[in-house]
């Protein structure tokens, strides 16, 4: 089993920990502590000895940040975890803030007024450092970086670091040589006027180098560091014990290997007299820290492998839509049994258990083993849909009713490629309001499935596509319309984003998802979901200029009875019935079940006139 249901929070300690916590603080010299969902990448997936946050307050989601000061504390999420964060953390202890109309940069000028307010500085990045010092001068504080975590100083069973294994991504589905990779991030050093750059991401780490690990949870991320020079041998920072025979040897001939903790030393000698490039989003403070302390200079400028690494080469691209027929057909076998078990008689977990094993049953025919889920996926009924990153456990698990909403949000990882898709279903009869936010949901997703845009457009401009029906409704949702998708590696990869803060342009080669949503929280919730490929600009007859557009990559089908046919203008029906019947033709001659087959071809049937 990939996903783990037993898997819950626990705020039942909450209280002890933080008097525990301020203690050490007092004996530390500072009034107040940062403690982010984060490692030393900087990254959203973490291991279990680095999920800190959670530990201190039961909270599970993927993005947060708490403050404990001395007579209060408070835990900071977006709108994904409004409804999660309540139902996690003990009250009593934590206050929950929103992270959007209250940043802690802005809670600290208004609380922490004349404190010392502790933090780690590998745990935060350059960005976020000159944001909390600015707020803290400002309150007429101070911002402490700490030799140790006093988090860890009183976490008595925290786990080990992991020690994923290895393994090599070839060429046949990573596309370039690791060589051909190293020469473009040292071109990008050059041009930048840098004597070397530290990757810090591990996605970087593992797209430069060819490889892959297990140090985290659905990602195959191995957890490491690397220092790159505009010229000479890298050195690659990654526990021996993470590497066979194979790996050393072919990481040793395009690389020294080293210990992660021989970084600090590794860098402080060469940074004498040196520019190092670290990315202020992504590096964490320490490493800016060693730098300067080392005579060196600091050029902030985004990791140079992070937009190679999204503009996905054509060997990547192939692999993605291999991997995307691939797992339209286990959705497709899904779906169709899903529609045969009687209202009541499955529950949340029954379901995402049912659609990891077609994924296995699927891979495996295919040649094309599942190597693991790209998520925790979210099996959402009736009103746990309208959290939407819930993830189901053995005390959330609902039964699916008939007469609600279900929505399952899922991907895979193989080693062509990873997938991401979200579809909403009826189990039964829905409500008629229902069905109307599912269909603007849909126009919103059909819109930016059909854009046309000139090069240099960013994602926060075509956004508002996917928004525009439900605003005119009076609705919105509180995520992002789209995230960056990596081959084989994390499936939210950055720097492209469909989203009100999407400031990067979109260019060919990038995919992103399109997943427009709708929430009413006690009651249902809707996403659609489906993977698109950055297309080049091609001529528009009658047109001036040459337009960039999307490839759809997913092909599965939209469920037909939550449309409201009459909220659709004729291009929307059009493509709705075009994209089924590709799904239909792609899919069909992949499924091995008649009675699948026979379901494929009533669900993909045109909608009436």
């Amino acid at each position: 089993m990939f996903q783990d249901f037993d898997d819950r929070s626990d705020a039942s300690q909450t209280a002890s920990r933080v008097e525990r916590l301020r203690a050490a603080l007092r004996e530390a010299g500072v009034d107040g502590f940062v403690i982010p969902r984060a490692d030393e990448h900087q990254g959203e997936y973490i291991p279990p000895s680095s999920d800190r946050l959670r530990w201190i307050t039961g909270f599970t989601g993927s993005a947060g940040v708490a403050l404990v000061l001395p007579a209060s504390a408070a835990v900071f999420v977006d709108g994904r975890y409004t409804v999660q964060v309540r139902a996690q953390i003990d009250a009593f202890v934590f206050a929950p803030e929103s992270s959007v109309e209250t940043p802690l940069a802005a809670y600290l000028k208004d609380k922490a007024k004349g404190l010392r307010i502790g933090i780690d500085p590998w745990l935060h990045t350059l960005a976020e450092v000159k944001s909390l010092e600015k707020a803290m001068e400002e309150a007429g504080g101070t911002l402490i970086p700490l030799p140790h975590n006093p988090v860890d100083r009183i976490w008595q069973d925290r786990p080990l670091p992991p020690k994923g294994r290895v393994t090599l991504q070839p060429v046949a589905y990573s596309g370039l040589e690791s060589a051909e990779k190293l020469e473009t991030i040292r071109e990008g050093l050059r041009k930048a006027g840098a004597d070397a750059t530290v990757l810090t991401d591990p996605s970087s780490v593992a797209w430069v180098f060819n490889i892959r690990g297990g140090d985290v949870s659905h990602t195959p991320l191995p957890l490491s560091f690397a220092l790159i020079p505009a010229d000479g041998r890298p050195t690659l920072f990654i526990d021996a014990d993470k590497l066979d025979g194979e790996a050393s040897a072919y990481l040793s001939g395009l690389a020294d290997l080293e210990a992660p903790d021989q970084l600090e030393g590794a860098l402080a000698r060469f940074a004498d007299e040196k520019a190092v490039m670290l990315d202020p989003a992504l590096a964490a403070d320490r490493l800016s820290r060693i730098v300067t302390k080392a005579g060196g200079r600091v050029i902030e400028k985004e990791d140079p492998a992070r937009l190679p690494r999204a503009r996905k080469n054509a060997v990547e691209i192939e692999g993605s839509r291999r991997a995307h027929l691939r797992d339209g057909a286990a959705i497709a076998s899904f779906l169709s049994w899903l529609d045969r078990q009687p209202a009541g008689s499955i529950t949340e977990i029954d379901a995402a258990q049912k659609l990891e094993a077609i994924r296995t049953r699927f891979g495996e025919a295919d040649g094309m083993p599942l190597r693991d889920l790209s998520f925790d996926t979210i099996s959402a009924s009736g009103p746990n849909a309208a959290l939407p990153h819930y993830r189901v456990n053995r005390d959330s698990n609902r039964t699916l009713g008939d007469g609600e909403i279900f929505l399952i949000d899922s991907g895979a990882q193989y080693q062509d490629g990873t997938t991401d898709i979200t579809r909403t279903v009826a189990i039964g009869v829905v409500p008629d309001e229902a069905r109307q936010k599912f269909t603007l949901v849909l126009k919103g997703m059909i819109a930016i499935s059909t854009a046309r845009f000139p090069k240099g457009t960013r994602g926060m401009d075509l956004d508002p596509l996917a928004r525009i029906a439900l605003w005119k409704a009076g609705c919105d949702y509180a995520h992002g319309t789209g995230h960056g998708i990596g081959s084989f590696l994390a499936v939210h990869e950055g720097p492209q984003s469909i989203s009100k803060r999407g400031a990067a342009v979109l260019e060919p080669g990038m995919i992103v998802s399109n997943e427009p949503g709708y929430y009413r929280e006690g009651a249902f919730g809707i996403r659609i979901e489906n993977l698109l490929l950055t297309l080049e600009a091609a001529e528009i007859e009658g047109g001036d200029l040459p337009m960039h557009g999307f490839e759809t990559l997913t092909f599965a089908p939209i469920d037909r009875r939550l449309v409201v046919r009459s909220l659709l203008s004729e291009a929307e029906i059009d493509w709705l019935n075009a994209y089924h019947a590709e799904v239909a033709a792609r899919i069909t001659p992949r499924l091995d079940d008649e009675e699948d087959r026979r379901w494929l071809e009533l669900a993909t049937r045109p909608l009436p006139v």
